[in-house]
């Protein structure tokens, strides 16, 4: 059942954003984001409206003996195109994630593995950094420490562009990978793990952290292979207190790196209370792909097979070399359906 009256309501405020816009009257940029994401929303409403008033001329037409078989023949047409219409309006229609639109944190660190989990780490981030430079996104280290051979003990990216957290929430488990290490002389696969975490970024006005609540301490960067290193004690370690949350940056600037550091905290902050909030709402929190928990396998990567399964939809793909070339668009659209079918359900619709 299309709800007519929540239609009514979603046009009237695009046609009154419009307005607004077009006098300039108001917070121009704020107005602007909300039309932006209202508008693809009123064409999927104008799209379904066009078609069912397409439908009620033909029922119309065949009252009229000489039109009646042109009617049923066009009645037959349009009706086919209903089901379709019907649900991407639906779609349209689904509560959105109020972070979707954010820019977002990404976060990988090795797990069970050694060696080889760090490299596999390593290869996570080449694979996000790819994908994000195909959909034109801007990818900025915030803080990576290597390993000898070139693997990643710990990286924190940001990631900022179209519809970032949106596509790359459902990233964030355990990353399981089946392979021979190049460390290995025996041939022998290993299983070893990363953990992958995206997180939403804050903004100041979501989390006020008390300056009491923070210790700052200044150190020496230092790291293997040259990454982030300078001879300078500018590095910046900040922990909040109460949380127990530690966060560095090892950029040049001691000041860029307090900002930077700050804004990943506020970030950690925001995402405990969003985790809080969804594990409060088991509803909500079944709608969603996985639960989210980054102990959970969501994925392996079995490189002797070329074969990559998603465990939360039980896809699989025989195409791992271009997966970790950076086209993930399969995966996560597969993983973006399945959120929307299983929404859609819980709704009834």
């Amino acid at each position: 059942m299309i709800p007519n009256d929540r239609l009514l309501q979603i046009t009237e405020r695009f046609e009154y954003l419009e307005a607004r816009m077009a006098t300039g009257d108001g917070d121009i940029a704020a107005l602007g984001r909300e039309y932006a994401e209202l508008k693809p929303v009123v064409d999927v409403i104008a799209d379904w409206r066009a078609l069912t008033d397409e439908i009620a001329e033909a029922e119309a037409m065949r009252a009229d003996p000489e039109m009646r078989e042109m009617a049923e023949e066009e009645l037959g047409t349009l009706r086919a195109r209903l089901p379709e219409a019907e649900h991407a309006l639906q779609l349209a229609l689904l509560p959105r994630d109020a972070a979707d639109a954010r820019p977002a944190i990404l976060e990988i660190r090795p797990g069970t593995g050694g060696e080889e989990a760090a490299l596999f780490a390593g290869d996570l981030l080449r694979m996000y950094q790819r994908y994000a430079e195909a959909r034109g996104w801007r990818v900025e280290i915030i803080e990576e420490q290597t390993t000898e051979l070139g693997g990643i003990k710990e990286v924190t990216a940001r990631i900022e562009g179209d519809g970032v957290f949106a596509r790359l929430k459902y990233e964030s488990g355990v990353h399981r990978v089946q392979r021979v290490p190049t460390t290995e002389s025996g041939g022998r696969i290993h299983t070893s793990a990363a953990t992958v975490a995206v997180l939403p970024e804050a903004a100041e006005v979501d989390i006020a952290i008390d300056q009491n609540d923070i210790r700052i301490d200044t150190m020496r960067a230092s790291g293997a292979g040259g990454q982030h290193v300078n001879t300078t004690d500018s590095a910046v370690r900040i922990t909040h207190i109460p949380s127990g949350i530690v966060v560095t940056s090892s950029e040049k600037s001691q000041h860029r790196n307090r900002e930077i550091a700050m804004q990943v905290l506020r970030t950690r902050l925001f995402d405990a209370e969003r985790q809080k909030a969804a594990s409060e709402r088991s509803d909500l929190r079944r709608a969603q792909v996985g639960s989210g928990d980054r102990s959970e396998r969501i994925r392996t990567y079995n490189f002797p097979q070329g074969r990559l399964t998603d465990h939360r939809i039980n896809l699989t793909l025989y195409k791992l070399d271009q997966v970790m070339a950076g086209d993930l668009d399969d995966i996560i659209d597969a993983l973006i359906q399945d959120a929307q079918a299983t929404l859609l359900a819980e709704m009834g619709a």
